[in-house]
Parts: structure tokens; C-alpha cells; sequence
């Protein structure tokens, strides 16, 4: 250490002991590579803080020069300006002997901007560039006035990220370019949850230097984070400097694409090309001129240039000029400086193969260089690096992976990969904690190929290692170390040819729980996609479509149970076998769902949420294998079809984006929007090729690429009534069609691309011919309606294979018109209160598509109902093959239909309202449909869903059906405010009319056949009690003032209970009619209510999804079922708790809303939850002995639950 530096430390000694705190401080050290961690040990064992500062201090007094400069960086950073300004002027001058820095502007200012923002030091080993410098500063002074973008590329190694630190070390520059700071992140290749985590890392260092503490919570998406990075950089930190190290990815750089100034350093120099805002760029040439390569030698070896060896320029030469090269043989010869020939003869001497031809890299002399490294390895440490072998490219892992590889102390681990770093021979992240080791694809490479008929050792050594660590189970904790096991455990397998242990592994129900966990569900599709050859196929195949089917639920959180997922499989299949064994190791009552009421899940085959907001958009690539989506988000996403896998998110507009569409060879992705603009993008690069702006003056709604590669052209339609071809090729549209004169909704081209048939709001389609830009003939589908239907829309149009039939979609109709004649052939409708969002022809068959708002089609040649969307579907498409549908709604899915599995023999769609009888062998099923008829449906053991009667009589919707005891009688209630008594299989029917409102539900008074008196409640806020023999009135009661939701007597018939809107519950004497209680409590609409058995104990559930349990006899509160354990949805059940049943010996509740869940009554604790297709359900049925269960959710499904014994 230089003695000014020394006299510092000595002369503000005191002072420093006093204030600082040494573990703060270390931790930068020990970042710099000043400290190491046995230093740090022996000082954090100090018993008091100043006793730790005086180790401290006398360490840092044995050290060099570096050492205290890290020192003054470490007070400066953790704000320690008072301490850092007394030992400033001690500062050493670390200087290259080519270069005097004193004139170099290398200021105190400097110095705390660059390490405020986190800009690295400059290396001990340092070359001036001198040229290469100034042509980085003169582009960063064009950022002076406008923001923009500085790139310097190169190869790696070629000091790329030394260069940025050094042009940006200039009081000049900082003061007159980026006064408001220079700010440095490092990124690396890297997936989207970890850019987040530095965003949100840079954000809380920007925050905090404004404020002295972050107030703000972190940013938990992208897009937030890259909103309050432009807020920060533009608003807070005008004309500042933001510099993106080792940048890959043009998806990460249009993170930052938020119009502020920055320099980033990558080896892509294309990635710009992707974001906007003024470019300029220096190229790093790949060789240093053979001065500079001597420089780096005489640095790492302490000798004068010219007192090296006449070996150096030899080495140099051998080198190739490389600075990576040359670093490595530097480090080689900084621990043995007398090897010069030596190493020089390694050079010279070893022909290694050449792995593979770049223009890039000198593989020849990196090659030599890492054998030349590995050969002054210890040979208990060559043997370790050659574990490293099995490391996938690009990957980066930490310490404790290898600890379990190599079976050692993570110190003795530390040590080690710590020696490897020093000799160059691998690479550490510390920016991440714990450091993250890596190599690079040029050293894996190299060992690859030296090893290259071990490999299949090498993995298996891998495989064993972790077995042996992890006996009893999987790693779930989600660290760094655990996510490396859970997504490379399989790949290790495969490379080692362990085919029974992937089996067992795959096919595990505890593994597809643990990874579908901590890395989502399309990470384990992928793996069953890309070890299917060496798998058993049916297995294979069940896990799979496990796994598409219920991909959108293992998303959640909190995460489904899956054990209870897969009991939903078929008993056939192996996920279920796996399920029902995991059940009986569990103390949980699971269910098994063993009937729907129409084979949704036969022909659903996958469903994915990619946005957040509705879908407007979703289509195939024409080879099938990729999925576009677009939406009300703004971005354009793309999927592999078979995964589900995310594969591309661009940010694509400025607002809704309306649709997308992929060129005929798959290479082009066209986008249209609110925002009036047309655009084009690569679907392999994803970046922007075209925008067309200027053509349309309101909304883009469709855009289509012709069918055929003979000429691309693009067509788009839009609200101001044009509809423009635009040539790809041409910087405007080829050309312009009119016509129209109201919004144009929809174009699409013929099969051969002679035509283009546009939908307008006009009520007509026309067809134009696509070489003139000439109206061919306008087909008029308004007068196909009545006058008094109001105005026609024609929404969209499609064309049938053959060219000869164009299917339009208006109002509530699909209409079939030949095109020579325009002669309407068919015409295919649905419910008037129903509206046709679109409507796709097969190109392989005759099959067609209809997406609806809601009701399905009632038609003889209907093949299937796709139900499963729980809200409008904007858009549907079949793969270009016909094997598959497409749909997309504004529920934020994505669905994927096999259309193969098609069945003629769909049911009609259930309402939620139904009663059921259970007997030993059978079920009888009574629901309304959405013709307010009675389905009165037999199901036994193999359930045949027979219908036995149809029951009309209820003007409005049926809100209630009741079975007696004897099943001979069925009682109905409905909007239309009255009840009804059926003898439903004689079709007498008995109205007791008197509510005014309508009759949400009723209950008889007693189970016993001689009791025919029957309770009934309304909107009205009354009950009333009837004699259902005679229909005369016996009681009248205004019970609440709110609504009446819910009611329910009493099994010993003594008490009844009615809840309200009013949020309020009320027990009542069945005998004086008088309130007995009225229990407060509830902060929301009481929904439901059910006694126990005993009718010692009432249940309510209101619509926050809140369940609470009271006495009957003390009308007080008893407990409240998982007061603190919501589920991260709006409520407990994702809705209103709508029924309620108590087990036999009321120690279990079952409780319906969104999902429904099983409790246990004595602590309130939640057992068990059954995720439906659909949401919302309004009752569910229980037989006498709690093991069988029926409900139906919105989207008209009927399950029958049943408990695994």
C-alpha cells in the first residue's frame, strides 16, 4: 500500500473505529475480491462492533493498494460520506504504464457518481485503449441533448464491459452529457422472472437515492417495472446514463426501451435494430496489436514491457491477439513466472480438433489455452473440472449443486470453483447471492469434446449423486439450487441413458406436483415432449393431456391440490392409479369426479391464460406448431401448440390489439389495432420489420395474409370504412377498396387468393377481385331478417375449401350463400337474445366453427358443443390440417379442441338449479335447461342420462326443484312468483300463487309423508307457509327487509332460518312463527344457510365467501371457518358461498361457491377443494351417507363427486 494511503488510515484511525460497521463494509470487500471469507470470519467473530473495526482496520493495513480503494468505495456506497471524504485525498493511483491518469478527469466527483451507480472499478489489470475510448465517447456525446442508444459490440472476452466503465470514468462527460448520474446493470442471459428481479433491484437503488428509504412496493410484472423505470430515468433522473451490460436478447433490451439515453455492451450488434430512438454503435475489434498484449503480460507478471522474455511475443503471436486468450495465459503466468517457455511450447506444440467453425472466436488458440490452464491444475482438481462437462450451455449454478456432485464442504467447494475463476477456467455472478458459476460455451465446447465417450459416465455420476443426497424426496424449497435439480434432473437422465429412473421419475405424481410448483406446468409438458421417444407412449400420452387440461389451474395460486386434480382422471389411466395411491397415504377426504354431462374434457386438449384482459385474437401458424394470441393487453404472445410454452411476448401496440395473423410460411406475424397502425413482425427474431400508419384514420379490426406464397400481400379492414392490400414490398398499400359505408369488421382472402370478401356493419358482404382492387358483387345479408330485427351487422365471413360457399355470421345467424348466385343456402340460428361473435370453416371438411355470447345452436346438424369458455368467445380457427379448433374469450384463455373427438350426442345445457333422489343403485337427476323445461334424467351405475320427462308450465326461469320423499311429487319455483306441484310423471301440476317477487327457494316443514305443509321465501321479503294438497296459504310472515336469499328448516322441525341482503340471519319457531334470534356479523349479503344434524348448530355463508357457525339455542357466534386463510381470489370460494351440507355426525361441512371445499367443523379448517370446469355453483346435492355429491356450474356441466374409500 502507498504510504499516503497508509498515513491516512492512520491518521483517521480513531475516528473510522468510532463510526463504522465493519459487516456492511465487508461485504463490498469481499465483492471486490480485496477480502476473503476466512478474513471476514476471523473479523465477525470479534465479540463488539468496534473490536470488529479494529480487525478491520489492521487487515486492511497488510493489504495493497486495491484494497484500500474498495475500502473508500465500500464507505462511499453504504453512506459513509464523512468518513470516505477524510480518506480521499490518500487515494492510490492505479495506473497502466501506458497511460498517466492524472489528466484523465478521474475526479472525487467521478469516483462517487460511478460507485453510486454501480459501476465496476477498473480492473488491476488495465490497458488503455486509448482510440477505441474516444470513438465510444464522441457517440455518447451525441446522447447530450436527445436519448438514444450507444452499442458496443464484439466477440466475448474482447473487453467489452471494461471499455463502457472506462468511457463513462471522465468528469467532462458525467458533467456536460449525464449530470443526473450514471447508472450500471448487468444482465446476462437471462429469463423474464430474473430481468424482473433486477428491474426491480435497479428501481429500489434509484428510489432509495432519492428518498433515503423506498416507500414504493416493487413492481410485479414487466410491464410495471418498465412504467416505473421511465418514470424514474425521465422524471426523477433527467439527462442520466443507463448503462446495460452483456446484453442477448432484443426481447430484454425492449424492456428498456423507455426513449432515456444508454449504452449497452453485447456481441449482437442487430439487437438495437428492435428498439426506436436515435443508434449508434462502436465495434470492438476481436485482437489486440501486439503492444497492448505485452501490456497485459507485463501487468499480470509485474515486469517493465520491455524486460518480458523474448517468449512473450511469441505467446502473443500464438494468441492471436485474443484478449481473452492472452488473460489466461497471463493468470497461468502470474502464479508461475518462470514457465514462459513452458507454456509456450503447450502452444505451439498441442493440435487440438477443431469443434466448430466461427468467424467469431479463435477456437484454435483458446483451445490451446485451456489445455495449457488444465494442465496446472492439481490433478484431484482436473478431475472435478472435468464434472463440469455435463453443465447445459448458458447455465449458470451454484455453489451447492456442486457440493453435492462432488460430495464436499461448500468452504472446500468455494475454494475450489474459486481457483477456477482466478485461472480464468470459469466465470461467477456475483451480482447474485448466492454467486452463480458458469463457463463459457467456448471452455464447454472444449471439454465436451475431450470428453466426449465419458459423457454418459459423467451424467450418470450426476444422477447417483443426487439420489444419494436427496433420498427422501425432491428439493422444494425454490432456491437457486433446488430450481437447478428440478428442471436439469430429467436431462441428466436422458444423457445418461437411465431410462427406468426417467420412467419412474416422469410418471411420478409427487414430481409433476413439485416442478408444475416451482416452474409451472409448460416447462413439464416440454420434458414429456422431448424424452417421449425413449418413454411408454400411452403414459406418456395420459400425463400429457393431465397436463394441458389442467395447465391454466396448476398456474394458480395458491397452488391446487393435484392429487385432487388427477382423482378427475379416467379410472383407466395411470395419473389416476398414482392419485388414488398418494390418497391412501393422506388423511384427507378426496373425491373423484365420475361423470359430466357431456365429454368436455374428451375434446378439450389444452388451455392456456396468456393475458391479462380479453382475447380478441388467437390463431395457428400453417404448419400448426406455433399459437399467436393477441388481446385488450396490448401485446402479441406466442406458444408452442403442443406445450402450451411460452415462446415470444412483444409489447406490439399502444393500444387493444384487435387481431393477428401468420404469412403463409410462417415467418411474418402481422398485427392491427386501436391505435390505427398496422404492423409487421419476425416471428423468429421478434422484432419489427413494417409499420403502416398512415393509411387507416380509425381502428384496424382485421388483417389477413393471402393463403397461397405467390405474392404476399397482407389485407386489413378497418372502422372508417376502407379496406386496404397492403405489398410488403412497398413502403405504402398496393391498394385501397371502398365500397363500404359503414365499419368494415372482417376481410379474407379465397382459397386461390382471387377474391377478398369483406363484412361490414352495412349488413353486407362484398367481394372484391384482388389484382383490379374492383368490387366483384355485394351479397345483401340484411334483408335475410325481418324489418322489425333492427339494424344488421355482419360481423365476419368465411369461405368453404372448395372456394364455391361464403358462411357469413350476423345478429343471432350463420348464413350459407352460394358465391356465383349469392342464392342463400342454408341458414343456421339461435336464441334472438344470443349474438354470433365469428364463425371458421373447416379447410379440410365440412365441419364449421360458431363462437357465440352465449346459448348454443339448436340445429339437427350440429355435431358438439364446445363449452368450457366462461364468457364470450371473440374468435375461433381451425389448424390448417382441420384436427384441431382454436378459441379465445374475454375469460383470458386460450382453448385447444380436438376435432376428431367430436360426438353428435352433446346434452343439452344443464342451469345450476337442479334437485336430485339417491338410491342404492341409481340417481335421478331433475334440472331446468335454458328453455326453462324440466330435464328429468336416470343415471345408474353406468349412467345412461335418459331423459324421462319434460315438464312446461313456468313462464320465466326455473329457480328451484324439490323431489319429495316418495319421488312421486316434484316441486318447482321460478321468477315468474309462483310455486308449482308437479306430478311430474302424470304431468299434474297444483300453482300456489301470493309472492310478488320471485321465489328463490322453499323447503317442506317436515320429511314425513303426512306433513304436506310446504315454507317458501322471495324477494320480497317474506315467507310463507302452504298446504301443497290443497294450495291454501297458512302463514304469511314479513320476515326481513332486505331480499330473502336463503332458508332452511330445521331436521327435529323445531326451528327455520331465513338470511338477507340486509346481513342479517334470523331464526324462527316453527310453532309461534316468532324470531327467535337475529344474528349480526356478516359484512356482506347472507347467501346461505343449513342446520346441523343435531340442529344444535347453524352454518351461514355470505358473498364474501366467509362461513360462520352459531348456536340454535344460544344464538352466538361459535367460530368462523379460515377467517385468515383466503385464497388470493376475492373470497374463500371465489364467489358467494351458495350451499351448505353438514355430514351425518356434523363433523364435515360441504360448502359451494366458485369451487366448493370441505371442512372440518371443530376447528374450522379447510380439507379439501374440488376445482370445476366452470364457476358458480348454486347448489349441490349430498346423499344420505356423505359420499356422493352433484352439482352443475355455469357452463351447463354436471358432475357426480364421490368419495374414495
Amino acid at each position: 500500500m502507498e504510504e499516503g494511503a497508509r498515513s491516512c488510515l492512520l491518521r483517521f484511525r480513531h475516528r473510522l473505529e468510532e463510526d463504522m460497521k465493519p459487516p456492511y463494509l465487508m461485504d463490498h470487500m469481499i465483492s471486490d475480491g480485496v477480502m476473503s471469507m476466512d478474513e471476514e470470519e476471523k473479523i465477525r467473530t470479534q465479540p463488539t462492533r468496534k473490536d470488529q473495526a479494529v480487525a478491520l482496520l489492521e487487515l486492511l493495513l497488510r493489504k495493497d493498494n486495491n484494497a484500500y480503494i474498495s475500502f473508500y468505495n465500500a464507505l462511499v456506497k453504504e453512506a459513509y460520506d464523512d468518513l470516505a471524504n477524510l480518506l480521499h485525498d490518500g487515494l492510490p493511483q492505479i495506473l497502466s504504464y501506458a497511460q498517466n491518469n492524472s489528466s484523465d478527469g478521474l475526479t472525487s466527483y467521478v469516483k462517487m457518481v460511478l460507485s453510486e451507480g454501480g459501476v465496476p472499478q477498473r480492473p488491476v489489470v488495465f490497458v488503455n485503449r486509448q482510440e477505441l475510448l474516444n470513438r465510444v465517447r464522441e457517440k455518447l456525446y451525441q446522447l447530450q441533448k436527445d436519448s438514444g442508444w450507444v452499442t458496443v459490440f464484439g466477440m466475448a472476452g474482447s473487453g467489452k464491459s471494461v471499455l463502457a466503465a472506462e468511457a463513462v470514468r471522465n468528469h467532462g462527460i458525467i458533467e456536460e452529457c449525464f449530470p443526473g448520474g450514471i447508472h450500471w446493470l448487468s444482465i446476462g442471459q437471462l429469463d423474464k422472472p430474473d430481468l424482473l428481479v433486477k428491474i426491480q433491484s435497479l428501481c429500489f437503488r434509484l428510489e432509495q437515492s432519492l428518498n433515503g428509504q423506498c416507500l414504493n412496493r416493487p413492481p410485479s410484472s414487466l410491464d410495471e417495472a418498465k412504467e416505473r423505470l421511465r418514470f424514474l430515468m425521465l422524471r426523477r433522473y433527467p439527462r442520466s446514463l443507463l448503462i446495460l451490460d452483456d446484453v442477448w436478447d432484443s426481447a430484454v433490451l425492449r424492456v428498456f426501451d423507455i426513449h432515456c439515453r444508454i449504452l449497452l455492451t453485447t456481441r449482437n450488434r442487430s439487437l438495437t435494430d428492435s428498439v426506436s430512438g436515435a443508434k449508434y454503435e462502436v465495434e470492438v475489434e476481436s485482437g489486440l496489436d501486439e503492444n497492448k498484449a505485452l501490456e497485459i503480460l507485463s501487468l499480470y507478471t509485474k515486469t517493465k514491457p520491455h524486460s518480458l522474455p523474448e517468449e512473450a511475443r511469441s505467446i502473443v503471436r500464438e494468441c492471436k491477439g485474443s484478449p481473452l486468450v492472452v488473460s489466461l495465459i497471463g493468470a497461468l503466468l502470474k502464479e508461475k513466472p518462470n514457465r514462459w517457455r513452458y507454456y509456450l511450447s503447450q502452444l505451439q506444440q498441442k493440435q487440438f480438433k477443431r469443434i466448430r467453425k466461427s468467424s467469431s472466436y479463435d477456437y484454435d488458440a483458446l483451445d490451446q489455452a485451456m489445455a495449457a490452464s488444465l494442465e496446472v491444475l492439481p490433478d484431484e482438481h482436473r478431475k472435478l473440472y472435468k464434472d463440469l462437462t455435463v453443465i447445459e450451455k448458458d447455465i449458470k449454478i451454484p455453489a451447492k449443486v456442486l457440493c453435492i456432485l462432488w460430495d464436499l464442504e461448500p468452504e472446500e467447494v468455494e475454494d475450489i470453483l474459486q481457483e477456477f475463476v482466478n485461472k480464468s477456467l470459469l466465470f461467477v455472478d456475483s451480482h447474485n447471492k448466492p454467486y452463480l458459476y458458469y463457463l463459457h460455451d467456448l471452455q464447454l465446447d472444449f471439454l465436451v469434446e475431450q470428453n466426449r465417450d465419458q459423457l454418459e459416465n459423467l451424467h450418470t455420476k450426476v444422477v447417483r449423486q443426487y439420489q444419494q443426497h436427496y433420498r427422501n424426496g425432491p428439493p422444494t424449497s425454490g432456491d437457486e439450487e433446488s430450481l437447478y435439480w428440478i428442471r436439469f434432473l430429467t436431462y441428466h437422465m436422458a444423457k445418461a441413458n437411465l431410462t427406468q429412473e426417467l420412467y419412474s421419475l416422469m410418471f411420478s405424481l409427487n414430481w409433476v406436483s413439485i416442478k408444475a410448483r416451482i416452474m409451472g406446468p409448460a416447462h413439464l409438458i416440454n420434458d414429456y415432449m422431448e424424452y417421449g421417444p425413449i418413454l411408454d407412449k400411452e403414459v406418456r400420452s395420459q400425463f400429457q393431456e393431465f397436463l394441458s387440461l389442467n395447465g391454466h389451474q396448476l398456474e394458480q395460486r395458491p397452488f391446487p391440490d393435484v392429487v385432487q386434480l388427477a382423482l378427475s382422471q379416467p379410472q383407466t389411466s395411470e395419473v389416476y392409479r398414482q392419485a388414488l395411491q398418494s390418497f391412501l397415504h393422506l388423511d384427507l377426504n378426496h373425491l373423484i369426479k365420475t361423470k359430466s354431462s357431456h365429454n368436455l374434457k374428451k375434446m378439450i386438449i389444452s388451455l392456456i391464460h396468456p393475458h391479462q384482459g380479453s382475447i380478441y385474437s388467437a390463431c395457428f401458424s400453417n404448419n400448426g406448431a406455433k399459437i399467436a394470441t393477441c388481446g385488450a393487453s396490448r401485446t402479441l404472445k406466442v406458444f408452442r401448440s403442443v406445450t402450451g410454452e411460452k415462446l415470444t411476448e412483444i409489447q406490439a401496440h399502444d393500444d387493444e390489439v384487435l387481431c393477428c395473423a401468420f404469412s403463409p410460411d410462417d415467418r411474418l406475424l402481422a398485427t392491427c389495432s386501436s391505435d390505427r397502425k398496422v404492423k409487421v413482425w419476425s416471428v423468429e427474431q421478434a422484432n419489427l420489420l413494417r409499420v403502416f400508419e398512415e393509411e387507416h384514420e380509425e381502428q384496424v379490426n382485421h388483417c389477413q395474409f393471402t393463403n397461397t406464397r405467390r405474392k404476399l400481400l397482407l389485407a386489413t379492414c378497418s372502422n372508417d370504412e376502407c379496406m386496404n392490400v397492403w405489398n410488403l414490398n412497398r413502403p405504402n398499400s398496393q391498394n385501397t377498396m371502398f365500397g363500404h359505408f359503414e365499419p368494415v369488421n372482417h376481410c379474407c382472402f379465397s382459397p386461390d387468393d382471387t377474391y377478398l370478401a369483406t363484412s361490414s356493419n352495412d349488413g353486407t358482404v362484398k367481394l372484391f377481385q384482388v389484382s383490379s382492387a374492383n368490387e366483384w358483387k355485394t351479397i345483401n345479408v340484411s334483408i335475410m331478417f325481418a324489418e322489425n330485427d333492427g339494424e344488421v351487422l355482419v360481423k365476419c365471413s368465411t369461405w368453404t375449401a372448395d372456394g364455391k360457399r361464403i358462411i357469413c355470421a350476423a345478429k343471432n345467424a350463420v348464413l350459407v350463400f352460394d358465391v356465383e348466385t349469392s342464392d342463400m343456402l342454408l341458414e343456421i340460428r339461435t336464441n334472438r337474445l344470443s349474438t354470433v361473435q365469428y364463425c371458421h370453416a373447416c379447410p379440410t371438411s365440412n365441419l364449421l366453427a360458431i363462437a357465440f355470447s352465449n346459448y348454443t345452436v339448436e340445429a339437427n346438424k350440429k355435431m358438439a358443443d364446445c363449452s368450457g369458455h366462461l364468457s364470450w368467445v371473440h374468435r375461433v380457427q381451425f389448424s390448417p390440417d382441420g384436427s384441431q379448433l382454436l378459441s379465445c374469450s374475454d375469460d383470458q384463455t386460450v382453448r385447444m379442441w380436438e376435432t376428431k373427438r367430436i360426438h353428435t350426442s352433446s346434452a343439452v345445457c344443464l342451469k345450476r338449479d337442479s334437485d336430485v333422489l339417491f338410491s342404492e343403485e341409481e340417481i335421478i337427476v331433475s334440472a331446468a335447461d335454458n328453455c326453462n323445461r324440466l330435464q328429468v334424467s336416470f343415471l345408474g351405475k353406468v349412467p345412461s342420462g335418459k331423459l324421462l320427462a319434460t315438464l312446461q308450465g313456468h313462464t320465466k326461469t326455473v329457480l328451484r326443484c324439490h323431489f319429495s320423499q316418495n319421488g312421486q311429487t316434484l316441486i318447482t319455483s321460478s321468477e315468474d312468483t309462483t310455486i308449482r306441484v308437479w306430478r311430474w310423471q302424470s304431468g299434474e301440476v297444483r300453482v300456489l300463487e301470493g309472492h310478488k317477487e320471485q321465489v328463490r327457494c322453499f323447503s317442506l316443514l317436515s320429511n314425513t309423508l303426512a306433513n304436506t305443509r310446504l315454507l317458501s321465501w322471495s324477494f320480497d321479503g317474506t315467507v310463507k307457509v302452504w298446504d301443497i294438497e290443497t294450495g291454501e296459504k297458512l302463514q304469511d310472515i314479513e320476515a326481513h327487509q332486505g331480499a330473502i336469499l336463503s332458508g332452511h328448516v330445521s331436521p327435529d322441525g323445531c326451528f327455520f332460518a331465513t338470511t338477507s341482503a340486509d346481513k342479517t340471519v334470523k331464526l324462527w319457531d316453527c310453532e309461534s312463527w316468532q324470531c327467535v334470534h337475529t344474528l349480526s356479523g356478516h359484512q356482506d349479503c347472507v347467501r346461505s344457510c343449513r342446520f346441523s344434524w343435531d340442529s344444535r348448530c347453524l352454518a351461514t355463508g355470505d358473498d364474501n365467501g366467509e362461513i360462520r357457525l352459531w348456536s340454535v339455542k344460544e344464538g352466538c357466534l361459535l367460530k368462523i371457518c379460515s377467517q385468515e386463510s383466503k385464497d388470493g381470489m376475492d373470497s374463500l370460494h371465489g364467489g358467494w358461498v351458495t350451499d351448505m351440507h353438514f355430514s351425518p355426525d356434523d363433523s364435515l361441512l360441504v360448502s359451494t361457491g366458485g369451487y366448493i371445499k370441505w371442512w372440518n367443523v371443530e376447528n374450522g379448517e379447510a380439507l379439501q377443494t374440488f376445482y370445476p370446469t366452470g364457476t358458480a355453483l348454486k347448489r349441490i346435492h349430498v346423499s344420505s351417507d356423505f359420499s356422493t355429491f352433484v352439482t352443475i356450474d355455469s357452463i351447463g356441466i354436471l358432475y357426480i363427486l364421490q368419495r374414495v374409500v
